[in-house]
């Protein structure tokens, strides 16, 4: 799972159990493998999952606007008062699917979030900018996106890893939610930087800049 993620769910979680939310349901989207990190999220302590099937093409060009409408359609179908995700994944690091989702649903954000609180219906977001850190109240229902000091994920115990095996994890298509995604992107190449080449010692300054001057540098 990716690790911003993990965090999320165990927010949620930490939520539920302090009585403020009923239930956690993990979502992921992907080929069936996305179901290992959907048990994962179970174990953790999530009472429910729902699979988003998304393979072959659709998966590879899979981004945060798909994802985004696809976590927006289930928040409407799922009436929830709270999304909570990761604040970006950290292959792609795009930093895009909560704001989108938020923006899609036309709820209020709180994104980066190192601190949250509920008050009755309004959420205390405590966020990390570049400037230090922003408190701010909003309305629910709303979106959330976590930020590494959030909390520290808890560890699943066996006894949890089995319950989660018995846990139900719903399997849905993006047109089962009325939602398209087909990539607005076209791929066109990816390039390696180029390699680096092997160092040079050298013994002594005078050497360093003999050396300079012969490469052309200096």
């Amino acid at each position: 799972m990716n690790p911003f993620c993990e965090i999320a769910v165990e927010e949620a979680v930490k939520l539920k159990e302090k009585k403020f939310i009923k239930e956690v349901v993990a979502v992921s989207c992907g080929p069936q493998q996305a179901q290992e990190t959907i048990r994962t999220a179970l174990a953790m302590g999530a009472d429910r999952g729902i699979h988003v099937e998304v393979t072959g093409k659709d998966y590879d060009t899979l981004g945060p606007l798909q994802v985004s409408k696809i976590f927006a359609a289930l928040a409407k179908k799922e009436d929830a008062q709270l999304v909570i995700l990761g604040k970006q994944a950290i292959d792609g690091d795009c930093n895009q699917t909560g704001q989108m989702t938020a923006a899609l649903l036309d709820w209020p954000q709180g994104t980066f979030a190192s601190e949250i609180s509920l008050e009755g219906d309004k959420v205390k977001v405590v966020r990390e900018i570049d400037g230090g850190l922003e408190t701010i109240k909003i309305n629910t229902p709303a979106v959330l996106t976590a930020d590494l000091r959030l909390n520290t994920p808890r560890y699943a115990t066996l006894p949890n890893i089995m319950k989660a095996k018995k846990k139900k994890i719903a399997q849905v298509k993006p047109a089962d939610l009325g939602v398209d995604i087909t990539s607005r992107l076209e791929l066109l190449r990816v390039d390696e930087p180029p390699q680096r080449l092997a160092g040079v010692k050298v013994e002594t300054v005078d050497d360093l800049v003999g050396r300079l001057k012969e490469s052309g540098t200096i």
